[in-house]
């Protein structure tokens, strides 16, 4: 399993989407999608790592330790 995914949240449908992006690639490859009531911690946690990078003091260092906890906590969710 490729390590580092990529992970945007669908609100509507209350999910998570997984993608990944090969490195110096335009292209981005569809991975699965994961319901709230699938993974509830994951999806809030997808949604803080989103309201991060909206945030008017974007905090590059606080947007990649929250993208490593949503990283482990998807490894977790495919164990």
């Amino acid at each position: 399993m490729n390590k580092d995914v990529l992970f945007a949240i669908d609100v509507i449908a209350q999910e998570v989407i997984v993608s990944n992006s090969p490195k110096g690639s335009n292209k981005v490859n569809f991975i699965e999608r994961i319901s709230y009531n699938d993974n509830e911690i994951l999806y809030n946690a997808v949604v803080t790592l989103t309201s991060i990078t909206k945030s008017s003091n974007f905090d590059v260092s606080v947007f990649k330790a929250m993208d490593k906890v949503c990283q482990l906590l998807y490894i977790k969710h495919n164990e």
